[in-house]
């Protein structure tokens, strides 16, 4: 089993994928996420440890990689603000795409480490039922959405 050459994303208005589509250079997932440093164990201080960035992935019309902006804006504790922040620098780089088309997009996967964070859309495909999701699986990071057959860019959370 595997996955797919190139994985729909599904794009929804007011949902986890609003922030994709096309722009006169190709295709582009924006969003601002919260996301953990690699090995953080999490506790009751969560929003302590929770990373805010603002991230803007590239890629061409072939859905292959063309580069990442990825930018820290502080820990979810320091305050709301942290948030608004980042939805500013997101909003200025989307204005700096030009006209833009909210829509579904196709992608491969890819990765880009900032900041000891993983960004990407991972290959988690197993062979083996009793681990992770038993088939083909694509998982996008940090956001954690899981996209899987029949392959329609709709996506679990």
């Amino acid at each position: 089993m595997r996955l797919p050459e190139v994985i729909p994303i599904k794009y929804m208005p007011d949902y986890r994928t609003d922030r994709i589509g096309r722009h006169e250079g190709g295709q582009f997932f924006a969003d601002v996420t919260g996301a953990y440093q690699e090995g953080v164990t999490l506790g009751r201080d969560w929003r302590h440890q929770q990373r805010i960035y603002a991230v803007l992935h590239r890629f061409d019309d072939s859905g292959h990689h063309m580069g990442s902006d990825i930018w820290f804006a502080g820990v979810r504790a320091d305050s709301p603000a942290v948030v608004e922040r980042a939805e500013q620098v997101l909003s200025g780089w989307l204005s700096n795409l030009g006209a833009v088309t909210y829509c579904n997009i196709a992608i491969r996967p890819f990765r880009a480490d900032f900041d000891g964070v993983v960004f990407g859309l991972a290959d988690e495909t197993t062979d083996d039922p009793d681990e992770g999701h038993g088939g083909p699986w694509a998982e996008l990071y940090p956001q954690r959405l899981g996209f899987h057959e029949p392959w329609d860019g709709k996506y679990d959370t």
